[in-house]
């Protein structure tokens, strides 16, 4: 997802560190120093001059001295200008660790804050102002499981489903694609829709002739002609005209390809054809239908995709590596964003003409396309996916109740992002989506709502949500807060690793293996869990990741495992009756097993030095002084499954620029740019619209 490298390249490093400042020769300490003009105008004379000494002083004794070096980092290995920029991810990395002051150690000599001003500086000017905004290359990508099944419906006009024998209260997985096709994993982008690590093997080969079968069969079907004949016009008689048959056929090839295919492409599926009538036409169609249907064109995006040829080379200006995407392709990047579905009859005519070149064509598909029903795709797989929902779903055993938790932030999300919401409303928000199942959680709002009235001999059964306007329940309120999401993240740790990776976007490296648990009270001792992990944050290897994750984590605890909210600082003996069942070393749990009534502690202080009383406290440093820091998360996480595919150091410029655009709209009062403004930043980007291609660099 990021194009940082793993912090722990860099963490496990730091945390040996012990050469005193002492040890460094004064010679190096003048080096610190010693600017000259030649210096100032070549990278590398800067580099040796003003940064290298500070990694001498700080970083060499475990990354780049003697024969161990930690973390497989080596900085004395970097002196060329080449190998200074090629590592510009592991300086990321740097700049992370030690402007949230997690390294060095605090048991080490910390870097002054000149020094982190010079790293900072150097950063800024020598690397990040110097990369070149590029797209990515051209590759084409296979349909994911859920982009396949989605197209299949829009060509066929019917869902594939599986015969099920279900309660009316249950929620089940009726379609026969998602039942046979594999489960995509996330690729490197984390999105599902990255498949570009996903091999086509046999077994995804045969599943895919087998839907092809069953839904040639069904279109066929003469019971159910109503949807062939929407291609085809009617049937008067038992079998298709041979005009209609080619109709069928050219219509299948342009809708499959996404685009109109070549003329020789053309000719060669009608001779299948040719000469054919009534069962045998029919026969002869069908197998050309699936040959189509089993195509690279139709399985795989992009392949068809062609570029622009880039400006011609002139005195003053050099060519450029890359171009933009024509009309059709840009067309299935939109819809298979926007829809996770094929472009529709509308979008592939305007691209016919080439009319989404024009701006103002262009951005009024973008409005219509998230006015259509079809944009529930961004909540429902692109919402889901970045927030992990899928694992509300085992909260619960009741399954009408554990679609109503799952149900609500996916709602919630589709308000944010089709309705233009502000960015920041995904933590704060006064709007949210309810149902019977989840209206305790609001009970000084749910009085409101639209009463409900159970079918008659329906025990329980999954109900739509209403849309409510939180007045009274100032606990409530934008995402993080929904009790599905506090129900998935029991405990703190959890809780406060989640808002750092999901809303922060700050990768954590996987814990030492020998890190232990939290451990109970001894004998004698009647500490809190939060007092408890006090002592296991205690050990410097814990510690560096924990002083992020905690303050976070312990902000959350006036909401139980449940998702129930009791006060902060409230006395939180009623619900320790109800938890006494649990382990002791619980971290769902804030007080001990024996405990006597405690007192929630929910404040906290962040790497940052910025502290709060509880989590609306925490809420504002959110909104406020870190707003940059979600809003870029956003961005990433929005142009990431945008292109379906791992940002990399030449999205940089992309993701600051567009980040820059919406956060200045902005100040304290929340006037910040909107999920519309977002989406059509990102839909217009250079990586978006343009291509590189592949014979253009060294896959």
């Amino acid at each position: 997802m990021s194009y940082r490298l793993p912090l722990l390249l860099i963490i496990f490093g730091w945390v040996t560190l012990c050469t005193p400042e002492s040890a460094i020769s004064s010679d190096q300490d003048k080096a610190t120093s010693g600017k000259t003009t030649q210096a100032e105008s070549d990278p590398q004379q800067v580099y040796q001059t003003t940064i290298q000494p500070l990694l001498r002083k700080h970083c060499f004794q475990c990354h780049g001295q003697g024969d161990e070096v930690h973390g497989e980092v080596n900085f004395r290995e970097l002196k060329t200008e080449q190998q200074i920029e090629a590592a510009f991810e592991l300086w990321s990395s740097v700049l992370e660790v030690i402007d949230s002051g997690a390294m060095p150690p605090e048991t080490q000599p910390r870097l002054t804050s000149a020094e982190i001003e010079q790293f900072k500086s150097w950063y800024q000017k020598d690397l990040v102002d110097t990369i070149q905004p590029l797209p990515g290359i051209l590759r084409p990508r296979r349909l994911s499981a859920h982009e396949y099944r989605q197209t299949l419906r829009s060509l066929f006009g019917f869902e594939l489903e599986v015969a099920i024998a279900e309660a009316e209260q249950t929620v089940v997985e009726k379609s026969l694609v998602m039942k046979l096709l594999p489960v995509d994993p996330p690729g490197p982008s984390g999105f599902k829709n990255d498949t570009s690590a996903n091999p086509l093997t046999t077994n995804v080969w045969d599943q895919y002739s087998f839907l092809i079968d069953d839904a040639l069969e069904q279109w066929f079907d003469p019971r159910q002609r109503e949807h062939i004949e929407v291609v085809a016009g009617p049937i008067s008689a038992e079998h298709m005209t041979p005009e209609q048959a080619e109709k069928v056929l050219r219509w299948m090839l342009r809708h499959a390809y996404r685009r109109s295919p070549k003329a020789e492409t053309i000719a060669t599926s009608l001779a299948a054809i040719a000469g054919k009538r009534a069962a045998e036409l029919e026969s002869a169609l069908r197998i050309e239908l699936k040959s189509v249907l089993m195509s690279p064109p139709f399985i795989y995006r992009s392949l068809l995709a062609t570029i622009n040829a880039p400006n011609a080379k002139n005195d003053t200006v050099p060519p450029r590596p890359y171009g933009r995407v024509d009309d059709h392709e840009l067309a299935e990047r939109l819809s298979y964003f926007l829809w996770g579905d094929m472009p529709d009859d509308r979008l592939m005519q305007l691209a016919d003409r080439g009319a989404l070149h024009d701006p103002d064509v262009y951005a009024s598909e973008v409005a219509r396309m998230l006015e259509d029903a079809k944009s529930r795709n961004l909540a429902y797989n692109f919402g889901v996916e970045w927030f992990s929902l899928n694992e509300i779903s085992k909260v619960s055993n009741n399954p009408p109740v554990s679609h109503a938790l799952r149900q609500q932030p996916i709602d919630f999300l589709h308000h944010l992002f089709t309705e233009g919401q502000p960015l920041l409303e995904l933590i704060d928000s006064n709007v949210t989506f309810v149902n019977p199942h989840t209206a305790k959680y609001y009970p000084r709002d749910r009085k409101r709502m639209t009463a409900y009235r159970k079918q008659r001999g329906i025990e329980v059964e999954a109900v739509s949500n209403q849309r409510l306007e939180l007045t009274n329940t100032p606990e409530r309120g934008g995402l993080l807060t929904m009790p599905g999401v506090l129900a998935m993240n029991k405990g703190p740790v959890i809780r406060g690793t989640w808002m750092l990776e999901r809303i922060m976007g700050e990768h954590l490296p996987d814990p030492p293996a020998n890190v232990g648990q939290v451990k109970p009270n001894q004998r004698g001792e009647n500490l809190s869990f939060r007092e408890r992990f006090e002592l296991h944050r205690s050990n410097e290897t814990c510690a560096i990741c924990h002083n992020k994750i905690d303050p976070l984590g312990f902000a959350m605890q006036a909401y139980d495992a449940s998702g129930n909210y009791k006060p902060a600082g409230s006395s939180n003996a009623n619900t320790n009756k109800k938890r006494n069942k649990k382990k002791p070393d619980d971290p769902t749990n804030n007080q001990t097993a024996s405990s006597p009534a405690a007192r929630l502690d929910t404040s906290g202080r962040l790497s940052s030095g910025e502290t709060f009383d509880d989590y609306d406290g925490l809420k504002q440093i959110l909104i406020t002084s870190r707003r940059r820091t979600v809003i870029e998360n956003i961005v990433k996480r929005t142009l990431s499954y945008a292109l379906a595919r791992e940002l990399n150091i030449h999205d940089v410029p992309t993701v600051d620029t567009i980040t820059s655009e919406l956060n200045q709209h902005g100040n304290l009062e929340r006037q910040e740019g909107s999920y519309h403004d977002l989406i059509n930043l990102v839909v217009n980007s250079l990586p978006f619209t343009h291509a590189e291609p592949q014979h253009t660099k060294n896959d």
